[in-house]
């Protein structure tokens, strides 16, 4: 399975395959709206208005799973970040990032980029991967780690798309 099969659930509930980011760059993030990192929303909707037009998606995934940071229905969450932080990059549904429950998305995102000792485990909320344009996963980032100091991994991995 390529990470283009994966089928995810809109924020807005509809099932769509990641095959539509084919050929793109992608910054995948979990997310929540009650975190110490959720002002990363701002940074993240920077990264994907000025890349945005060269290949370049955030894709947002929140999740409940860490401290329950993320309580609200999708509408809520929908809601919260347009308003907070006018966020216009794609959001899905929420999902589980880890565990027994973890979307099947998260699992090929975590063990084709292990954190910190080669582990696979998601540990917190806005954990960051970045894919390249074909699909493969390139880096984990950790939640500390800010949005911009992604920005020349970014630009590296856009040479060429489009």
């Amino acid at each position: 399975m390529t990470m283009y099969d994966y089928e995810v659930q809109t924020i807005k509930g509809e099932m769509t395959i990641l095959k539509q980011f084919e050929n793109k760059v992608l910054l995948i993030v979990n997310t929540a709206s009650n975190c110490g990192f959720t002002p990363q929303y701002k940074e993240l909707q920077q990264l994907y208005e000025e890349f945005k037009n060269r290949g370049f998606f955030v894709l947002g995934f929140p999740c409940n799973q860490f401290n329950e940071q993320e309580p609200g229905g999708n509408s809520e969450i929908e809601r919260f970040c347009e308003m907070n932080y006018g966020i216009s990059f794609p959001m899905f549904s929420k999902i589980d990032v880890k565990g027994k429950n973890a979307h099947p998305l998260f699992i090929h995102l975590a063990t084709n980029a292990r954190g910190v000792l080669g582990s696979k485990a998601i540990k917190w909320n806005f954990t960051k991967f970045l894919v390249d344009s074909k699909g493969q996963v390139v880096k984990r980032y950790s939640p500390s780690t800010k949005p911009n100091q992604i920005k020349q991994d970014i630009e590296k991995q856009l040479i060429g798309v489009l």
